[in-house]
């Protein structure tokens, strides 16, 4: 006999009490939490050109990182790019992009 069987037949006999449906009201509203971004500095690959690299994006939302990439590169008045859950920025701009980020409510390390 499978649970659901079981459950529904005591439910029916009266041996449990049947319990009230969460309202809505009751029930706490989830609210998106913005993910802790990591701001680091990294010269690989680049030909000894440094660049700030920011991770932790989620790669499946892509439009956040790029409008987040813009405004980055707007503010600073610098080149990058963003792809993958991460935005590259140009220059060694650690400080600077920490600073904006937290204004815009993200939580940075």
């Amino acid at each position: 006999m499978d649970w659901k069987n079981v459950l529904g037949s005591l439910l029916e006999n009266a041996d449990l009490p049947a319990g009230e449906e969460p309202t809505p009201e009751a029930t706490p509203a989830k609210t998106p939490t913005l993910p802790t971004l990591h701001v680091l500095i990294d010269r690989k690959g680049r030909k000894g050109k440094t660049a700030t690299i920011v991770e932790g994006f989620d790669p499946d939302i892509p439009d956040e990182t790029e409008r987040i990439a813009a405004l980055l590169k707007r503010s600073l008045g610098v080149g990058g790019s963003a792809r993958g859950g991460e935005i590259l920025i140009q220059g060694n701009l650690v400080d600077q992009v920490k600073k904006i980020l937290s204004a815009q409510g993200y939580k940075v390390k």
